[in-house]
């Protein structure tokens, strides 16, 4: 079965009282539309078009690479004036599912019934039953239990009203009718609007059978359209995906205090303390334990490594039985062997750190090449930028650097050499002996410190 599905993306949003087309406002750090798409590609389909208008340069700069065929709607006249501008790149053989550019929670394996039930006889639609249904359109129901029209809230009247059963706008129908049915729509209606849900009352006229498809659950048709709503959505998604990682061995202290914004991969007895943000694509090994208010983007965290509390870590691997933090800041572009030590308000940018070195506080590592157990003493500071050029630092196997000191790149610290505390290195430190630099310390007798004058 050919399929091209349609994400109603065209939405100005007013109600998010924002500049932000409503169709990019974050969640879990992505754009609304963004898990709308990823989505839809679960499915595997032939095409995707997504219908955009309000603000829609915005919209296609968001997804630059997500290989959309974008359509634009430059009068919002209705969900069925919306669809109707993506039908004529669609082949009449195929099948077509419209979804919402503001709908993000709803599963592929829903989706999949729900195409699965729409053919060249029938039309497939998503309804979920709603402890308050308002400002939904309500399903109408003939009396041998079929769907026989969709009465949108602002024209029901107070018995249509009492009905919990809802549409949700997400539907799939043979292209070839759909786009008569379309065509055909009129717009007396509340809002003089081309409603796409009035496609049923059509395909019931038709004789096509109209197969309802009820939603798991409330929550995975939850739409967006203010602030109070994107919130809800966020915490949705927040306790579905703890509950992934629990379900599968993850221990997390606090579900409602963990943020999973991204492809996360745990082993075993893994541990979340609160407040702990993982985004982008996060590996963590087994035994590996996280302490509170910790952000890892992009990061791959070896067996038994611990991260203590308030780390922030951006696209770096660590390797097995690491230490880090607490107050650590791992910047991109860092690969940590096992055992490496990184301690209190220690930041580490684009550099490798050898087995069982530790720079344990108050250091700056950028652009070195660390060997196996160096240790970096407090106050280290590698000077790896003049101005115009970053420039590499390095430190062999076995060396001491002494508290205070200033490495100025490019240098190199010899195997097993010593530097004295308090120095600045501009030179190469030879192998195995120790190397200082320091000015002659004098006191001056009779020096008298400047006080104010009284009054």
């Amino acid at each position: 079965m050919s399929l091209s599905v349609v994400i109603l993306a065209a939405g100005q949003g007013k109600r998010m009282v924002s500049d932000l087309p409503k169709v990019l406002q974050p969640l879990a750090g992505r754009p609304l539309l963004a898990h709308v798409v990823d989505t839809a590609r679960q499915l595997r389909p032939d095409a995707i078009h997504v219908v955009h208008g309000h603000g829609g340069e915005r919209v296609r700069e968001a997804l630059p690479d997500a290989g959309i065929q974008w359509v634009l709607q430059a009068e919002q006249l209705g969900t069925g004036h919306a669809v109707r501008q993506a039908m004529p790149a669609i082949p009449d053989e195929h099948i077509v599912l419209v979804l919402y550019g503001d709908v993000p929670l709803v599963r592929a394996a829903t989706l999949a019934s729900l195409v699965d039930r729409a053919g060249a006889s029938s039309l497939a639609l998503l309804t979920a039953v709603l402890p308050d249904p308002a400002g939904y359109g309500r399903v109408i129901r003939d009396t041998t239990g079929r769907v026989a029209r969709i009465v949108e809230h602002k024209d029901a009247n107070h018995k249509e009203l009492a009905i919990a059963e809802v549409n949700t706008g997400l539907l799939a129908a043979p292209a070839s009718r759909l786009r008569r049915w379309l065509s055909a729509l009129g717009r007396d209606n509340a809002q003089g609007e081309y409603y796409l849900p009035d496609c049923i009352v059509a395909a019931v006229r038709d004789g096509v059978a109209v197969e309802a498809v009820v939603a798991s659950s409330a929550t995975e048709v939850l739409g967006v359209n203010d602030k109070l709503q994107l919130a809800e959505v966020e915490a949705a998604l927040r306790r579905e995906r703890a509950t992934e990682l629990m379900r599968a061995g993850v221990t997390i202290v606090d579900p409602a205090r963990v943020d999973i914004r991204g492809e996360v991969q745990c082993g075993r007895d893994v541990t979340l303390d609160i407040n702990v943000i993982l985004e982008g694509k996060v590996r963590l090994g087994d035994g590996v334990r996280i302490g509170p208010n910790c952000l890892l983007r992009d990061c791959e965290v070896g067996a038994r490594t611990v991260i203590n509390a308030n780390c922030v870590l951006e696209a770096s691997a660590m390797g097995a039985d690491c230490v880090i933090g607490p107050f650590a800041r791992m910047r991109p572009g860092n690969r940590l062997a096992d055992g490496v030590h990184i301690g209190n308000f220690v930041e580490v940018k684009n550099s490798v750190i050898g087995a069982g070195s530790k720079a344990n506080h108050l250091s700056y590592v950028g652009d070195t090449d660390v060997g196996a157990k160096v240790n970096v003493g407090a106050g280290t500071v590698t000077c790896n930028y003049d101005g115009a050029k970053k420039h590499r630092t390095t430190i062999e196997d076995g060396a001491f650097i002494g508290s205070g000191t200033m490495l100025v790149a490019p240098v190199t610290v010899g195997a097993d050499a010593v530097i004295g505390a308090g120095s600045t290195i501009t030179k190469p430190a030879p192998a195995g002996k120790l190397t200082l630099e320091r000015a002659r310390q004098q006191t001056v007798d009779n020096w008298k410190r400047p006080s104010k004058k009284p009054g």
